[in-house]
């Protein structure tokens, strides 16, 4: 596989992982969104100022209303997360 079709394989497999330790096997629970940013986004996390944040990105990220962030709704924070990173290495390579 290219690097492309291994990143996107890669992205699939942890939003599965994490999707299948509670409830709905295709999406992710408050708790499980929780769990896999602390475990697969540790440099980001350590800026996490509240416990109450996993409530609103959840809110942030669940555009159906049904308090779980299925696969489409994950790929919406992984774009984002990718764009803020290009940025922030555009800002970089600049100085």
């Amino acid at each position: 596989m290219s690097e492309l079709e291994t990143a996107i394989d890669q992205i699939i497999n942890v939003f599965h992982q994490y999707a299948f330790t509670e409830g709905t096997k295709d999406t992710l629970s408050k708790g499980e969104l929780k769990t896999m940013m602390e475990k697969e986004l540790p440099g980001l996390m350590k800026n996490a100022k509240g416990k109450d944040e996993w409530g609103q990105l959840l809110k942030d990220l669940d555009e159906n209303g049904d308090n779980q962030v299925d696969f489409q709704e994950f790929i919406t924070l992984v774009a984002a997360l990718t764009c803020l990173g290009h940025e922030r290495f555009q800002h970089m390579s600049k100085k």
